[in-house]
Formats: C-alpha cells, sequence, structure tokens
C-alpha cells in the first residue's frame, strides 16, 4: 500500500513537473514518468485523478456559473471552426493554387479530438448520453434512483480507463518527441494532454448529475426528465 502511494505522490509529482517546465520554457523530461505509468500506482493515480479532480472541477463549477455554462460549448465551437477554416481554406488552395500545407490534414484531427470529448462532458451533463428516460421514467424512484447512481459509476470508470490509458500515451508521445506529422516543432503530447483533461471535465459532469440526482430523490421532484440534445 505504501509503494502505490508513493507511486501516486511521484506521477504527480512528475506531471507537476512537466507543467511547470512548459510553463518556464523548457523541455519536459517524460523519462521518469513513462517508467512510473507502467507501475500498478498508475490506476491509484487515476482513480484520485477522476474523483478528486472531478470534484473540484463540479465546485468550481458551482461558484462560478459562468464557467460551468461557457466552457465546454466554446471548446466545442472554438475546435469546431478551426476544423471548418483549414479545410475551407485548404480546399482552395489546393485546388486552385495547387498547393497544400503538409499539416493540413493532421492538425484537424487532433483538434476533432477535443472537439468531441468536451462534447461527450457537455451531453453527459444535459443526459443525452445513457439516459434511456421513456424506459426509465415508467419505473418507480427508487430503480431510478439506483440506475442514475449506476449511470454515475459507469462514468467514472470509463474516465478513470481514458484518464490512466491516455496519459500514458501522452507521456510515451512526450518521450520519444514525437512531432505532428507536416509540422516541424509541434509535439504530438501537446494534443494528447487534451484527452484526460477532457474526461476530468466529465467526471465532474457526473459530479454535478449526482448532486442534482440526490436534491431531487430527497425533496420529491421528479428524477427523470426528457432527455433533449443540444439543450440547456
Amino acid at each position: 500500500m505504501l509503494e502505490l502511494l508513493s507511486g501516486t505522490g511521484q506521477i504527480f509529482a512528475g506531471l507537476g513537473g512537466v507543467f511547470v517546465d512548459v510553463l518556464t520554457g523548457n523541455e519536459p523530461d517524460f523519462f521518469p514518468l513513462r517508467r512510473l505509468m507502467l507501475s500498478n500506482a498508475v490506476w491509484m493515480w487515476g482513480a484520485v485523478t477522476t474523483l478528486l479532480g472531478g470534484l473540484l472541477i463540479a465546485l468550481l463549477y458551482r461558484a462560478v456559473p459562468w464557467v460551468e455554462r461557457n466552457l465546454d460549448p466554446t471548446l466545442m465551437v472554438v475546435s469546431y471552426l478551426t476544423i471548418g477554416a483549414i479545410i475551407f481554406v485548404e480546399v482552395i488552395r489546393r485546388f486552385v493554387f495547387s498547393e497544400q500545407f503538409p499539416w493540413s490534414t493532421t492538425i484537424p484531427g487532433y483538434l476533432f479530438l477535443i472537439m468531441t470529448w468536451t462534447g461527450c462532458s457537455y451531453n453527459v451533463r444535459l443526459r443525452t448520453h445513457l439516459s434511456f428516460s421513456e424506459f426509465r421514467s415508467k419505473m418507480p424512484r427508487m430503480p431510478q434512483f439506483i440506475l442514475l447512481m449506476a449511470d454515475a459509476v459507469l462514468w467514472w470508470g470509463i474516465c478513470l480507463m481514458v484518464i490512466v490509458t491516455a496519459t500514458g500515451v501522452m507521456v510515451n508521445a512526450g518521450n520519444n518527441f514525437m512531432i505532428v506529422t507536416g509540422t516541424n516543432n509541434v509535439m504530438v503530447w501537446w494534443f494528447m494532454a487534451t484527452l484526460p483533461i477532457a474526461f476530468v471535465l466529465l467526471s465532474a459532469r457526473v459530479f454535478q448529475n449526482l448532486f442534482q440526482d440526490i436534491g431531487n430523490y430527497r425533496n420529491g421532484r421528479p428524477m427523470i426528465e426528457q432527455a433533449v440534445l443540444g439543450g440547456q
């Protein structure tokens, strides 16, 4: 147990060191992290990151509603517009001027990752994922509550797996100095880092839903509402 706790602390310290290196303009050293990401402690680190990180973000959302309303939609819209702009410009350049930036076919794919997983977080909050509202609305309140709790556990399990595996991929990409195809100095790990962050945001949305479900159950309010894709 002590070994797991020590390894978890070392992973947090290693990621903190990477963050400090980025802020100070130094080249991060991923080699110690690469070894740690292969240990059993990575799952304890992932659980702490999923739960504690999600809870802290959920509390931030409660304290600053503007961030809660605008963070995910802004990331989605900016990513989508950037992808569209790159494709639009490059189609014209290719067929009119017979030239093309070599990164124009790779950068949009990474931007699509950001758009997709922040969109997943947003729609978890709207309950358009795993809702089954037509079926669940016909059930008694206790089974509804149990299934909503099961939803939370399932989402946290998914977050745990993605945060751990995506961080491992990010560390491996950074350790091997992987560069985005078609560029000279754009690192792959920059984009891969957005994936575990997106799932910490998703965990925060799960906490928000959980708090709301517990409040609805205690106060006798309806447990299941009709989900609307893209609604507020």
